[in-house]
């Protein structure tokens, strides 16, 4: 079992990367070496809502953000198959998709109750990762970014968990023109260029290299 946490501003692609998770059992393609299965009801919806808005070149709305519990966020569950040669590699994922607005609170707090029920929840030992979506590259972005993640990193060490959460760093959206050369070496040619100081305060700190990866989608 497996369970991450995705964080990212609004309209960075957190919803819509999750939808497309979910309608991959009905898209046919027998060369795939994974299977995904929609394992809740709230995950059988996205899946409806992808092949009704993703295939006919729609976009999904921002989440909701008039939330006052944990309980109100989303909970998406998968059971991925993966083939390795004879074998076959089951992962059972659990993913909590929070709005945007949490991402923005890191960087000075809130007085929402549900800020401090995402910080210890994402923050506890059943969590191994979290999947960060990043989507612009302004330079007064990435000053923004920087500060977010250098408060999240203060948390994880506050929770006593630098050495053993997982953080996969993403750029979202680089079908677009300005990202797309980037998007084979997304550290070196997407965060270096674009969001350095972002990538100083993920990269300076006590964070396992073996726990960060710098990705492209």
């Amino acid at each position: 079992m497996g369970n991450i946490r995705v964080i990212g501003p609004r309209s960075s692609g957190k919803t819509t990367y999750l939808a497309a998770l979910a309608y991959q059992p009905t898209r046919g393609n027998n060369k795939r070496k994974f299977q995904v299965y929609a394992l809740n009801d709230d995950t059988i919806k996205l899946s409806e809502k992808a092949e009704n808005i993703l295939l006919e070149g729609g976009s999904f709305e921002p989440s909701i953000t008039q939330v006052s519990t944990i309980d109100d966020v989303p909970v998406y569950s998968f059971n991925i198959e993966i083939e390795k040669g004879w074998k076959k590699e089951k992962i059972i994922l659990a993913v909590r998709d929070y709005p945007g607005e949490i991402f923005d609170d890191l960087e000075n707090g809130s007085s929402n109750p549900i800020y401090q029920e995402f910080i210890d929840e994402c923050l506890t030992k059943d969590v191994t990762g979290c999947l960060i979506l990043l989507t612009e590259w302004q330079k007064s972005t990435d000053k923004h970014y920087s500060r977010v993640l250098k408060k999240f990193i203060e948390q994880m060490d506050q929770h006593e968990r630098i050495n053993d959460l997982r953080l996969a760093v993403v750029m979202s959206k680089c079908e677009r023109g300005e990202l797309w050369p980037g998007r084979l070496e997304p550290e070196i040619d997407l965060f270096d260029v674009h969001l350095p100081a972002t990538k100083k305060v993920l990269t300076e700190g006590r964070i396992p290299k073996k726990n960060l990866n710098f990705y492209a989608i």
